[in-house]
């Protein structure tokens, strides 16, 4: 190559991320992706509902092994996250700066936080139980305890606004306390959501736990929140209309449904609520005295 001659530059092609896998939409479609100003960024697959069914699959294979880990490996993995997204800063604040229309420094200011929110998290995997379970007081010769357990494959639409940071704190939570995610990136902004993707294939997180696709909520909402296997479903990103629709959808088989705040701000300490609203409360009672001799329990 000559000294004069001009290099042409290398695109990034996006993918989805399911299964621990990146294949492109089986409908093989795209949509343009563009910055607030309206220039072209990538193309972005556009999901079918045979996507989101594939990725509920693969986030129902995963939930057994991950909810079965100890919350102490569960605050690993996501601490091993923050890792590699914390080595990967650089490419993330030129993606959010794009994706979001931000001056590099507010960006980066958001990336620092999903990392902060990330290490938030991995701390909480093994004190939430502390929080909302314990032993209860009963009139009787009885052990009477509740535990924590996770809800299984929760959907979840990502906020359309302050896509990163908001997408990392409805994922985070989630996966923190035992369950498996399927999550509808936010279709204006959604390359920083496939990149990281890439994050959590380079970390210790087993394939299948976090599940991200690409495309219009209004397209794969409805079948999500219909889909019989799909146990509970976050509305953070969905305006009000589509919020109605699927929670009409999630109604058929009982679904938690995590409505939409009128106002969400991700920057804000994000507190318990997002984790407790995806956890089930087992009761165990066991006598006591000379009927806790024999080992029995109901």
């Amino acid at each position: 190559m000559s000294e004069s001659s001009t290099r042409l530059n290398v695109f990034k092609t996006y993918k989805l991320y399911v299964g621990g896998k990146f294949p492109r939409s089986e409908s093989g479609r795209v949509y343009e992706v563009t910055d607030p100003k309206g220039k072209w960024l990538a193309n972005a697959p556009l999901s079918s509902r045979k996507d989101a069914r594939d990725a509920v699959v693969a986030a129902r294979k995963a939930f057994g092994g991950w909810s079965g880990a100890t919350a102490y490996n569960r605050g690993q993995v996501l601490y091993r996250v923050a890792e590699m997204l914390e080595g990967r800063r650089e490419q993330f604040v030129r993606e959010v700066a794009e994706a979001e229309g931000l001056s590099k420094s507010k960006a980066g200011a958001v990336v620092d936080a999903a990392i902060d929110r990330w290490v938030w998290y991995a701390g909480w995997t093994d004190k939430i139980g502390q929080v909302v379970g314990g032993a209860n007081p009963v009139a009787g010769p009885f052990f009477n305890l509740s535990t924590p357990e996770p809800t299984g494959v929760v959907a979840v639409v990502a906020p359309q606004e302050s896509s990163f940071l908001g997408l990392v704190s409805v994922i985070a939570p989630v996966i923190a306390t035992g369950n498996t995610a399927v999550v509808i990136a936010s279709e204006k902004a959604p390359l920083p959501a496939l990149s990281l993707g890439e994050v959590l294939a380079t970390s210790d997180l087993p394939g299948g736990v976090v599940n991200i696709l690409s495309g219009k909520a209004s397209e794969m909402g409805p079948h999500l929140a219909a889909h019989m296997d799909v146990n509970a479903i976050d509305l953070a990103g969905a305006d009000a209309a589509l919020a109605q629709e699927l929670e009409i959808a999630a109604a058929d088989n009982l679904k938690r449904v995590l409505r939409p705040q009128p106002v969400d701000d991700w920057a804000a300490d994000p507190g318990t609520r997002r984790m407790t609203a995806f956890l089930e409360t087992k009761t165990v009672w066991h006598p006591t005295g000379s009927l806790g001799a024999s080992g029995s329990s109901y």
